[in-house]
């Protein structure tokens, strides 16, 4: 029941049960200016408008009987030539299934009294009506219609989507979905397999202007929203205040919680934790975070050198280190123990063992310690032509070789050693010897067979007599002599096999690594978190191991990277540049790495 005043309109919603009229809703409100000076009939329509676009969401889909005192407005709706006002007004009315009722007004008594209340506070009616009928959803060059409602209609067979002054934005994913259910519209490939997928899926979604709802699996309708809304969502249900930074499938949660729905809420919300800077600087590494594996493969053999410290062991006449040398071809292993680790120990190491019995090398490798960059060490190297070369303290596996025959070494004196283990030191002569001889699968023999060109005779050949079946040869001079120089002519063929043994070994060894960690690119001007290693046992309440962002300077081969400070500058420590860090890990694209340790710069 609607009626219309000469400064006001009102309208009452009403249903009837048991044939008696139960009122559910008032509703009145003020016509400005411009709106008093309507003609009777656009009063009266304007009456009926305002109460529709008010009770909107009980009247859609329902069969409904307007009753007002002006009989004229019966025969409006299907007039073809009124004011330009007027058509809007029945246009937008055509929506709804509705029948128009003459009633005096002194039987309309409560809409006419509504319709004579002046509520000076009250804003006056807006009849633009901002919310037109959608009946499909198309692209709007922004240029052509620079300053229409972003969701206007410029056309009543046509929704256009959302615009903005300067921008074009994309076709929303659910348009062919809203244009079938608003106007009947297909899609443009609307045959076949799609067709019956597209009226399988669209069962599910219901349209209520102006928006998509989809019945979602839990019996609950959520919105479905467009590409330029995701990244706000996300943000309120991830990185806000009562949000709590949750990984990806509480964040997800909290949207569905929130009545939201598009079909890739779970990737999307994956790309964007992996972007968050609060959640890139919590957590650990791990070996899934290491870099790319880049073996060592020498041709020479006794050309490349690796040396390293193991202890402090319980002393054992005076001995608490073992300097080992390994060297990278035949896997060869030199040991001395010593009672400390400095670099005299390094240099008799080298003096007395290393180039007397096997030359001068090509390369000695070695960590960062003060035991190895000092002077005494690095004149002795030049003297000599040697070249030395130190892996990062971050990556021991550099020097992986040492670190593995350390690791055998170690094994086999724990074996061996005395309850006290004060005799390590008189083992470590037999522990060389078996690690020497012991079958290595990279080389496909032994160390010793490597070097000599012949397996080692062991006392156990003696015990049970296994020598007296080749005494004759082994005592003849002249057999003896012919037999060695087959050896030594088949040295270089072992040596050959040994080569192409290691490099498919190390090559499978390399596939093997890189398919468990994760791929990682760097570019210059990326901006990274750098690990702070030394926060990585106890890193302390609510600190971070992570500093930075820093941008790459410089992304050299192998994983090595160049870091430039706040200032722009390179990592200074003690007014000297430091080496390239290793990359360990990174999160986002092109967003944050997990590198070495921080420099006190």
């Amino acid at each position: 029941m609607t009626d219309a005043s000469d400064f006001a309109v009102g309208a009452v919603l009403g249903q009837r049960k048991d044939k008696k009229l139960h009122v559910v809703y008032y509703a009145s409100r003020t016509m400005d200016e411009a709106q008093c000076k309507y003609a009777t009939t656009e009063k009266e329509l304007l009456a009926i408008v305002f109460a529709f676009e008010k009770f909107r969401s009980y009247l859609v889909g329902s069969k409904v009987i307007v009753h007002t005192d002006h009989a004229a407005l019966k025969y409006l709706l299907t007039k073809k030539d009124t004011k330009p006002r007027l058509l809007r007004w029945i246009l937008l009315l055509q929506e709804f299934d509705l029948e128009i009722k003459d009633k005096k007004g002194a039987e309309n008594g409560v809409a006419d009294h509504l319709s004579r209340m002046n509520i000076e506070e009250e804003t006056p009616m807006d009849d633009r009506v901002s919310e037109e009928q959608v009946y499909a959803i198309s692209i709007c060059n922004v240029s052509e219609h620079p300053d229409e409602h972003p969701l206007r209609a410029c056309a009543p067979e046509c929704f256009f989507s959302s615009v903005e002054k300067g921008h074009q934005l994309s076709f929303p994913w659910f348009g062919e979905i809203a244009n079938f259910l608003a106007a009947e519209k297909e899609p443009e490939t609307f045959v076949g397999d799609r067709r019956r997928k597209f009226l399988r899926d669209i069962k599910r979604y219901f349209w209520n202007e102006p928006y998509l709802y989809k019945h979602c699996s839990d019996g609950i309708f959520r919105r479905c929203v467009s590409k330029e809304e995701i990244h706000g969502i996300l943000f309120h249900c991830h990185s806000s205040l009562y949000a709590g930074h949750f990984a990806t499938f509480k964040t997800v949660s909290k949207v569905l919680q929130s009545g939201f729905w598009w079909p890739i809420m779970f990737r999307d919300a994956q790309r964007f934790i992996s972007r968050c800077d609060a959640c890139q600087r919590q957590g650990n590494i791990s070996k899934r975070n290491e870099m790319p594996q880049t073996f060592i493969l020498e041709v020479e053999v006794f050309d490349v050198w690796g040396i390293d410290f193991m202890g402090p062991f319980p002393s054992s006449y005076g001995n608490e280190y073992i300097l080992v040398a390994v060297d990278y071809v035949s896997k060869w292993v030199e040991a001395l123990a010593s009672p400390t680790n400095d670099a005299r120990v390094v240099v008799k190491m080298f003096k007395s063992i290393i180039f007397p019995r096997f030359g001068a090398p090509r390369i000695v490798i070695s960590d960062g310690g003060s035991h190895f960059i000092n002077k005494v060490f690095a004149n002795l190297l030049r003297k000599n032509g040697v070249k030395h070369k130190v892996s990062t303290p971050y990556h021991p596996q550099t020097n992986g070789q040492v670190e593995i025959s350390n690791r055998e070494i170690k094994n086999i004196l724990q074996k061996t050693v005395s309850i006290t283990r004060k005799d390590w030191s008189k083992k470590l002569d037999d522990a060389l010897w078996a690690y020497r001889t012991a079958y290595k699968a990279p080389l496909g023999t032994t160390p010793f067979h490597l070097v000599y060109g012949k397996a080692c005779h062991l006392p156990v050949e003696l015990e049970y007599k296994a020598a007296w079946a080749v005494k004759m040869l082994n005592f003849d001079l002249k057999p003896a002599i012919e037999r060695r120089t087959m050896q030594l002519h088949k040295l270089e063929e072992i040596r050959h096999m040994a080569y192409d043994n290691s490099r498919i070994y190390k090559e499978r060894t390399k596939t093997y690594h890189d398919k468990r960690i994760t791929p990682r690119n760097f570019s210059p001007n990326d901006q990274v978190l750098l690990f702070n290693s030394r926060l990585k046992l106890f890193p302390g309440k609510l600190k971070s191991r992570w500093s930075g962002p820093f941008a790459i300077k410089e992304v050299r081969p192998h994983g090595a990277v160049v870091l430039l400070n706040t200032r722009g500058e390179e990592f200074v420590v003690n007014g000297q540049r430091l080496k390239p860090y290793l990359a360990e890990s990174c999160i986002g694209e092109g967003g944050s790495a997990t590198l070495g340790d921080p420099p006190q710069a």
